[in-house]
């Protein structure tokens, strides 16, 4: 077993490019690596590649050595890595109990509370984004912090504003618009919704509809463990019927079931869907790669809540050599400069000068996410609250849409996996 186990673990490490095992730290005293997963043409992407230019040229005796890995790369693989001498002095991750928690959680991640003290990250944050930096025996909400992030994000609806204007339909206001304005699109052959269920996109739209009938308790019972979560109350009942309805009433095509988040919005960005549901991590790709139709966005009609929180956070691996160097990044990453690049190329900044901002599609970006603070409405992700609780939500919702379990059955499957954590 001990042989197998060692097989596999080399396998997946040769497979996403990492070497278990290293003749000495990948890290000497004048170097720095890098790790994010961020588009090049989005918001974070530009603003991260001004920030390693800044970094190298405040520190000319340092080599800086980027790399870009995907979201799957590094989830997948995070927890071996930074048990190992391959880790970076620096890395983008995921926040959440079943991410960041874990590895704060197995000693893996630098405890940053003093250094944002004695740095003013504290105070650039705030409490509300420093949420989900904070993690207490790998629970999310309070203790040592143990990651920053420098930018907000949340889930909106992406819609074609030329289709939607060509079917002669207006941005909805309630979810009965919303169906109402998806009806029309299907009953001209055209499939509304694009989306993506063999990765995050397809559980977001599903939490999206569980959302609409949640209140703060019931919340704070799903992501911080404040009370008991009955997966066959209303609001886990009310999403699954209703992904099994806008399936079957062709709001979302049966190919959805297997396609990826790429796929999806390639699908948007072609035109073959007007509307979207996904977060604003692509806007700011959509910004400059969308030149053949106007587009906008809303938040999704009717919710209180929304997924969202503050960004992904820049972690730093408790084995890292060169800690000083990560936090001179961090530093820079805050700076109101690359904060406001990061806002004008699409991004949710958090420390900009908003008066140099001047686009108004991103004004109404950042609207929608000031809209939503201003309710206490961001509401996480739906896989945050138990680790590898990601996987099972793809696999139920995938479930839900091909039909191949019932209802009841995805229920107590998404219940058994939350109660076993």
């Amino acid at each position: 077993m001990a042989k197998t186990r060692f097989t596999v673990l080399m396998f997946l490490c040769i497979s996403l490019g990492f070497s278990l095992y290293a003749n000495g730290s990948q890290e000497s005293s004048n170097s720095f690596q890098v790790w994010h997963y961020e588009s090049e043409t989005g918001a974070m992407g530009k603003a991260w590649a001004e920030a390693m230019r800044q970094f190298e040229e405040t520190h000319p005796g340092v080599t800086l050595d980027f790399e870009e890995k995907g979201f799957e790369q590094i989830r997948q693989t995070a927890g071996m890595v930074l048990n190992s001498k391959e880790a970076p002095t620096i890395l983008e991750y995921n926040k959440g109990n079943a991410t960041a928690g874990l590895l704060s959680s197995q000693g893996l991640l630098t405890d940053l509370s003093s250094v944002a003290q004695e740095r003013g990250w504290d105070d650039i944050l705030g409490s509300s984004l420093a949420l989900t930096s904070r993690y207490s025996d790998g629970v999310m909400g309070s203790g040592n912090l143990y990651g920053v992030t420098n930018y907000g994000e949340y889930v909106m609806v992406y819609y074609n504003k030329d289709m939607f204007k060509k079917q002669g339909v207006k941005v909805p206001k309630t979810l009965a618009e919303f169906e109402a304005v998806m009806d029309k699109f299907a009953a001209s052959g055209i499939t509304p919704l694009a989306t993506a269920g063999a990765e995050y996109p397809a559980q977001q739209v599903f939490y999206e509809l569980v959302l609409s009938q949640a209140n703060t308790k019931w919340l704070r019972s799903y992501q911080l463990y404040e009370g008991d979560v009955n997966f066959k109350g209303k609001e886990f009942t009310y999403g699954a019927n209703k992904m099994v309805e806008w399936m079957d009433k062709g709001y979302m095509s049966p190919d959805a079931v297997s396609m990826k988040a790429e796929d999806m919005g390639l699908a948007f960005e072609g035109g073959t869907n007007p509307i979207m549901i996904s977060g604003s991590w692509w806007f700011g790709r959509f910004m400059e790669e969308i030149t053949d139709f106007d587009w906008g966005v809303f938040i999704f009609p009717g919710n209180q809540f929304h997924p969202g929180s503050g960004g992904n956070l820049w972690i730093v691996p408790e084995g890292a050599s060169n800690k000083e160097l990560a936090y001179d990044f961090i530093d820079i990453t805050l700076q109101q400069d690359v904060q406001t690049l990061l806002g004008n190329a699409g991004g949710i900044p958090i420390n900009a000068d908003l008066t140099q901002i001047k686009d108004p599609k991103i004004k109404e970006l950042i609207a929608g996410f000031n809209a939503i603070i201003d309710k206490d409405g961001l509401a996480f992700y739906p896989d945050w609250p138990v680790p590898g609780y990601y996987d099972t939500l793809v696999a139920e919702v995938q479930n839900l849409m091909s039909q191949d379990k019932s209802v009841d059955e995805v229920l107590s499957s998404l219940s058994e996996a939350y109660y076993n954590r």
